[in-house]
């Protein structure tokens, strides 16, 4: 996104910050077009998360008198960047976004919590942006594409932050911290400005399904956004698959899950994955992968993963049994076991969660 801002302004860009994932940025070509880049931490922010909340602070502090600020936002802001409030440390914002992650809410809902704890989320940014003019254009990662969500909304104002947020079931140490950062924040009144959507699941959708028509399949598109528990809908999808006509099935969106005091390795795509195999045992026929589109699922390096009839077979003669695992949220070690983990590598972009489905 940067990069590509800076092409389209080539002459007239007079630098920037981008922060990112470590690995996910091309440091030569940005340092060449004037931008600095900086390294948060996803899905748990740590103390480079902070510091990168502070040098972000700064830069948009020292903004020249009649400059353009162009804000490229995108999922993962959550975590890489924070400015948390008076009392919470680093211990304790890790310990909210571990409850928060493993607790099965929402995306939406997380990122309510997120912003009452928060200097710069929820609009809390524009306190910190001088009077210029500014654009914002954003690749969304959440359901329904709503500005607010994306990033837990750092140019988004959010009048009815307090309702919503105590109306979720929080324990009552967060409860605590939520009602001190809502005092803290106090009302925001000012209007944020127009999010620019320039990216969204449905345009890999459509790339997938340009390619999969190319390539001589027949697609069956089935848009209704895949939400939930990621087990349930796993094992729900490779039933459909296993009743449907041939050719590939695309499905997209966001499951979540709920979390035991010890998890094992994995992440909601290889949770879902693993799931599908148990339905797809014995269908030599079917083959269904899971994957996020920024090539990470949960706090892991694989995307997802890809299964098949014979996976649990695989995973067995490995010694592993799949509803263990499941119940251990420790898919990916089976799925490792089986050789059905997917590694991409970083992608570029983030347009939440693909399931692919095959029918031969």
């Amino acid at each position: 996104m940067a990069l590509g801002a800076a092409a389209a302004h080539s002459g007239s860009c007079l630098g920037g910050l981008v922060v990112t994932k470590p690995g996910h940025a091309d440091e030569k070509a940005l340092a060449a077009a004037g931008i600095r880049c900086l390294f948060g931490a996803h899905p748990l922010p740590d103390a480079s998360s902070l510091e990168a909340g502070e040098q972000l602070i700064a830069a948009l502090s020292d903004i020249p008198s009649g400059a353009t600020v162009i804000v490229l936002l995108s999922g993962g802001a959550s975590s890489l960047i924070e400015a948390p409030i008076r009392g919470i440390d680093l211990t304790e914002l890790r310990r909210i976004n571990a409850w928060l992650l493993g607790s099965g809410l929402a995306i939406e809902q997380i990122n309510l919590v997120r912003k009452s704890i928060s200097r710069i989320k929820g609009g809390g940014l524009l306190d910190v942006i001088p009077e210029r003019s500014l654009r914002a254009l954003a690749i969304s990662d959440v359901p329904g594409n709503v500005a607010g969500v994306i990033g837990s909304g750092p140019l988004t104002p959010e009048p009815d932050l307090a309702v919503r947020v105590m109306k979720l079931p929080l324990p009552d140490w967060l409860l605590e911290r939520v009602r001190q950062g809502l005092a803290e924040r106090g009302e925001m009144s000012v209007r944020g400005p127009e999010i620019e959507l320039i990216a969204d699941l449905e345009t890999a959708i459509d790339a997938i399904a340009e390619h999969a028509r190319r390539s001589g399949l027949s697609v069956h598109l089935h848009p209704e956004p895949i939400q939930g528990q990621a087990a349930t809908r796993g094992r729900e999808l490779a039933r459909t698959l296993i009743d449907s006509e041939p050719g590939l099935h695309i499905w997209g969106g966001e499951t979540t899950v709920e979390l035991p005091h010890r998890p094992g390795r994995g992440g909601r795509n290889q949770h879902l994955a693993l799931a599908a195999a148990i339905e797809l045992a014995g269908h030599p026929d079917a083959l269904m992968l899971g994957a996020g589109t920024d090539g990470t699922d949960g706090p892991t390096e694989d995307a997802g993963a890809l299964v098949d009839g014979w996976t649990l077979e695989r995973a067995a003669d490995a010694g592993f049994e799949p509803e263990s695992c499941l119940a251990g949220a420790d898919s990916g070690s089976l799925l490792e076991a089986s050789g059905d983990l997917i590694r991409t590598g970083p992608t570029g972009t983030n347009v939440m969660d693909l399931i692919l489905g095959l029918k031969l």
